[in-house]
């Protein structure tokens, strides 16, 4: 009995028991599913609930006494071996071995599927992260939400949301003249420019440039900028774009601003958002008046001399995502960028949407390398490609993912190197290694699943190991809830403890010359259980899942 099962049989039984009159409630009240979870002390059973304390007042009973009608009733339904009230209402649900031990079965034939449930069925998102300017390599600095970003979209779509993942390229603006002006130095070798951008990867860019226009030194500043700038930007675009494969990260959707400027985006916003009665003229320029929307301050969307601001821009994006058909849209932005959360709620409030329901802005904290040198290539940061050299994707991604994207973080390349229980992303992988060489050798000993028997699933570990089993679908869904995949990593390191505590104590292959049984087989169900739940965990961190370690 899995605990989406067990949350459907105690609504069934709530709902019978309003419509046999023994409890006052309008049917209305009574919740789809209910929650249930873990008690603290297994000793008080495998799955507790407090709906009878949410639903007391309303019903007008005691807790205790609403508890007591729940009670009985649950005890009726097959698999459910005892039921208790605990102090003013709780309900303490003990299932039998042979209703624990299914859900083993039920995991294995489920596969890749398991885990995945409807939560967010019918939201559409645009995910919007990284969006590093295309004036260098990536860095540190846009790996946390590279490897974050990414495991959101996976839960999210876990979680049944349509996810739309988007790279916003900052390409227009002055930065992109100063990249353009660094590169032309550097070609002519010229000292780099005041403000310019240093680095090897520069002088890389030009020669990158130089082959494929061999004649670029031969033009004139004035010609030669506007090709150097097309030519480096590509060049760069696509080692940002092979790097961010190598990390195991794709987006569907890579988003020029300069398309923005170009097809006339900015003049329609402005009049779209005037149409709306939030655009006012003072001083020569265009404003938006998103202090009616808890900004601190209006905001310039063209300036007195005509040129467009940044934040004209960004309400051109916001109305570009609008009109592509995402009514919900997330914006992954780093520790520097607080302030913008009011200004990109005013912009979709100025726009005519709700800020609480269409647009979300979470802020990731710092992330730093404990011995990480700045690279040689890039001259002043710590690249991305060197963290995945050094480290490892999997080891990298892993532990990026196990923390609350909100708390600074500082990575040990020490632990993440060790192959020892110390070193969570090991400890999870080596889980599901264990595990597929278990099954490799109960094969090799005449073990297979041609017989399951849930019943025979009755040892300790094996209570333990199917309710943290049980548990998975439960936390991607709230992971994806909550945007938050550490919840998804935390369970896997759970789940891969209660593993190894089985495996020590209860064999899947007989030994010697033992004769193989039923126990041997039903268990086999369970092991390669437990093997499908880490990689689909593993999976939605964008972490490979090994066979042998």
């Amino acid at each position: 009995m899995t605990p989406e099962e067990l949350s459907l049989a105690i609504s069934a039984c709530l709902k019978d028991a309003v419509a046999a009159g023994e409890i006052a409630l309008a049917a209305t009240a009574v919740p789809d599913e209910v929650r249930v979870e873990r008690p603290k002390n297994r000793d008080h059973g495998d799955w507790a609930t407090n709906i009878a304390l949410q639903l007391a007042k309303p019903a007008g009973l005691n807790p205790r006494a609403l508890a007591t009608v729940l009670s009985t009733r649950l005890a009726t339904i097959a698999g459910v071996s005892a039921v208790d009230i605990a102090g003013p209402g709780f309900l303490n649900i003990t299932v039998d071995a042979a209703a624990a031990g299914a859900l083993a079965k039920v995991i294995v034939e489920a596969g890749s599927s398991y885990g995945t449930n409807t939560a967010l069925a019918g939201h559409t998102v645009n995910m919007e992260f990284v969006s590093a300017n295309p004036t260098g390599p990536l860095h540190i600095g846009h790996t946390r939400w590279a490897a974050l970003g990414d495991a959101i979209a996976r839960v999210l779509r876990a979680s049944g949301a349509d996810v739309t993942t988007e790279y916003y390229i900052n390409d227009a603006g002055s930065q992109m003249n100063v990249f353009a002006n660094s590169v032309y130095s550097r070609l002519h070798g010229l000292p780099v420019p005041e403000g310019g951008y240093p680095g090897q990867y520069i002088a890389d860019l030009g020669h990158d440039v130089l082959a494929a226009h061999p004649g670029i030194r031969d033009l004139t500043e004035a010609a030669a900028i506007p090709v150097i700038r097309s030519a480096a930007y590509q060049a760069q675009m696509q080692d940002i774009k092979v790097t961010l494969a190598d990390f195991g990260v794709k987006f569907d959707v890579y988003f020029s601003e300069q398309e923005l400027h170009d097809g006339g985006a900015i003049e329609s916003a402005v009049a779209r958002l005037r149409e709306q009665g939030h655009v006012f003229d003072d001083g020569g320029a265009v404003w938006l008046r998103t202090t009616d929307f808890g900004d601190d301050k209006d905001r310039v969307m063209i300036r007195a001399n005509g040129e467009p601001t940044y934040f004209a821009a960004d309400a051109a994006y916001y109305l570009a995502k609008k009109d592509r058909g995402f009514p919900e849209k997330i914006y992954l932005l780093g520790a520097d960028h607080h302030g913008y959360i009011n200004r990109l709620k005013a912009i979709a409030a100025c726009a005519g949407d709700d800020p609480e329901a269409n647009i979300e802005v979470l802020i990731g904290q710092l992330v730093s390398v404990n011995g990480a040198k700045l690279s040689k290539r890039a001259g002043n940061i710590i690249e991305l490609k060197d963290l995945i050299s050094w480290l490892g994707k999997d080891a990298v991604r892993y532990s990026l993912a196990r923390f609350p994207a909100d708390s600074p973080l500082t990575l040990d390349p020490e632990l993440l190197k060790k192959h020892s229980n110390e070193n969570p992303v090991f400890y999870v992988q080596y889980a599901h290694a264990r595990s597929r060489g278990a099954a490799r050798n109960a094969v090799a000993a005449g073990v297979d699943r041609s017989v399951f028997d849930a019943a025979l699933l009755d040892h300790a570990t094996e209570n333990e190991l199917l309710s943290h089993l049980g548990s998975y679908p439960s936390i991607v869904a709230k992971a994806a809830e909550l945007r938050e995949p550490h919840r998804v990593a935390r369970h896997l390191e759970v789940i891969a403890g209660a593993y190894h505590r089985w495996y020590d104590a209860c064999r899947v292959a007989p030994m010697g010359e033992e004769p193989v049984l039923d126990v041997n087989r039903t268990r086999l169900w369970l092991n390669d259980a437990t093997s499908q739940v880490l990689a689909n965990g593993l999976d939605l961190l964008g972490v490979s899942a090994p066979e042998r370690m």
